[in-house]
């Protein structure tokens, strides 16, 4: 049985995100990753501003812009014909853009940090089956964990105990079933193909390579964000019947949507997927605390997830710090610092919800009268002061009825 303030399940980018801001504090950190091996393909591609603060905080974020790709403007367009834009550089004057990076690097950027601050925090390759939180606070929450990696060095389980347990182990988190934290569902019945695919300035407008496009047809819409080495994320929206993950079929697609002609072959990922808003009804419960999305799933049509997780992370690992170092045995959720962040984060994580969901609703198929009244109000929204509101909304400044962000200092 081995012991720690702090244990972590998911190594994903929130838990790395929060054993780093622990272990700068001196908090001695668990991380148990499942996956032994890094991600081969990128799944979020965004750092908002917000998370460009705490990578600055990491002491990362200057080796994140000098990978990244900045994208400071999006655009919208109908029939090949431009809508209006939107400039990022009035909502964030500190960072007027929004940073494309695909995950597995910035998830490898972080394991790196942790590995340098904690060198032995981060366990990859133990699944955790089994977390027991006894009525008695001081004897710490019991973790199991099993090792599925393919270099084993002979040991097939592991046991920890830990005065506070976080689950940042994804939707379907082992921590929030352990816990008996219900949740929030809705599942959509939009279903979108996304894919990464080379592109090589033909000379036209529409795709420049710091600017997001967002192409709104009556079949659907399409979006397109600037990746590094001239590459672009696209995701298409199609339907309500989940497509085969081709690459074929995505460019196809484009192709007839927007006119761009791109190579299959070029393709470094391909993923189709539904679309559900899970939102946990409390974050903290006894000795154990969910975030990222394990507290809150939301739609990534505008690609806020991530940066929501470690928002929760900069938030809870000073209260973190707290319990460990006064060795509060009190459980978590009796504690007011505790109630307060439950109540930040899921209102942040809320408004996020029906944002992402309202861009949804403008790219659905519709038929073309309802596609010019839509356009017509999109052209007088780009067009008024009401442009640099939309812009703070999908920089996660302050999201369409929700609360301002405040940076981390």
């Amino acid at each position: 049985m081995q012991h720690c303030h702090v244990l972590i399940v998911g190594g994903g980018p929130t838990g790395l995100v929060l054993g780093c801001l622990l272990a700068m504090g001196g908090v001695e950190v668990v991380v148990l990753e499942r996956r032994s091996y890094p991600r081969k393909y990128s799944r979020a591609i965004g750092l908002h501003p917000p998370a460009l603060a705490v990578l600055q905080v990491l002491g990362l974020e200057a080796t994140a812009l000098a990978e990244g790709t900045r994208v400071q403007a999006g655009t919208a367009y109908r029939r090949g014909r431009p809508l209006g834009s939107l400039s990022f550089e009035q909502a964030w004057p500190e960072r007027p853009f929004v940073l494309t990076l695909p995950q597995n690097r910035t998830e490898a950027l972080l394991a790196q940090r942790l590995r340098q601050l904690a060198p032995q925090a981060l366990h990859q390759g133990w699944q955790v089956t089994q977390i027991t939180d006894p009525t008695d606070s001081h004897a710490g929450v019991q973790v199991i964990a099993r090792n599925v990696s393919n270099g084993s060095d002979g040991t097939t389980e592991r046991s920890w105990r830990a005065d506070i347990v976080v689950g940042a182990d994804g939707p379907h988190s082992l921590v929030r079933r352990t816990a008996g934290i219900g949740t929030r569902a809705r599942n959509l019945a939009d279903t979108y193909l996304m894919g990464d695919l080379a592109h090589h300035t033909t000379g036209t407008d529409q795709l420049l390579p710091t600017v997001a496009a967002i192409f709104l047809e009556t079949t659907g819409v399409i979006e397109s964000f600037p990746l590094p080495g001239q590459m672009r994320r696209w995701v298409v929206h199609t339907g309500t019947q989940l497509k085969d993950e081709s690459q074929h079929l995505l460019t196809q697609l484009i192709a007839e949507r927007t006119g761009e002609q791109l190579d299959p072959s070029s393709w470094t990922m391909t993923s189709a997927f539904h679309v559900r808003r899970r939102i946990a009804q409390h974050m903290a419960v006894g000795r154990c605390v969910i975030v990222g999305d394990a507290a809150h799933e939301v739609s990534p049509i505008g690609g806020q997830g991530m940066t929501l997780g470690w928002l929760d992370a900069i938030d809870l690992a000073p209260l973190l710090s707290h319990v460990v170092a006064s060795h509060t045995p009190t459980p978590l959720d009796q504690l007011a610092s505790f109630q307060q962040f439950e109540h930040t984060r899921l209102a942040a994580a809320q408004a996020a919800a029906r944002q992402a969901e309202l861009n949804m609703a403008l790219g659905r198929p519709m038929p073309t009268f309802a596609a010019a009244m839509r356009d017509v109000g999109l052209k007088t929204l780009l067009a008024a002061k009401m442009r640099y509101r939309l812009a703070k909304a999908f920089t996660m400044r302050k999201p369409l009825g929700g609360s301002e962000v405040h940076l981390p200092p």
